[in-house]
């Protein structure tokens, strides 16, 4: 997900995605520790995406 298709997004919707994320980010981890997890790059693109969220969040409460 790019930063157009987030700043589109309502705050309650950017905060929902980001609780999904983080759990998907959990199961990632862990997939990882198992030695299940095939594309370890996939952890580094989610937690840049709710870095992303975070940021947008972080704006708007400034405006």
């Amino acid at each position: 997900m790019n930063t157009a298709e987030i700043r589109n997004l309502k705050t309650p919707e950017i905060e929902k995605k980001i609780a999904e994320l983080k759990a998907e980010l959990f199961n990632l981890r862990f997939q990882l520790a198992v030695g299940q997890l095939e594309n370890t790059a996939q952890i580094k693109k989610v937690k840049k995406t709710i870095a992303r969220m975070k940021t947008i969040l972080a704006e708007r409460g400034n405006q």
